[in-house]
């Protein structure tokens, strides 16, 4: 996984908006990239390796049984797409 195609995944779902729809999509457009989608207030223990207006990622490594989130981005296999609502 690149900078640029975290980049491009965090674009692409900013622009037509985070939803399941969109999650499909962005799982078609990267197959090899596992992606989950939730809420930023449920996201604990790493920094976003991206922060936008609305949206934090962060990255996830799926190399032991079970996921953990990582800031390494060499050992990370997919992405948490975390929408901030703004209070």
């Amino acid at each position: 996984m690149t900078r640029e195609q975290i980049e491009g995944v965090a674009s692409l779902a900013l622009l037509v908006g985070l939803n399941d729809k969109t999650l499909g999509r962005l799982r078609a457009l990267v197959p090899d990239i596992h992606l989950t989608l939730c809420n930023d207030d449920d996201v604990h223990g790493a920094a976003p390796a991206l922060h936008y207006r609305g949206l934090n990622v962060y990255l996830v490594d799926g190399h032991d049984h079970c996921p953990t989130l990582t800031e390494d981005l060499g050992a990370a296999t997919g992405l948490v797409l975390a929408e901030v609502v703004e209070d």
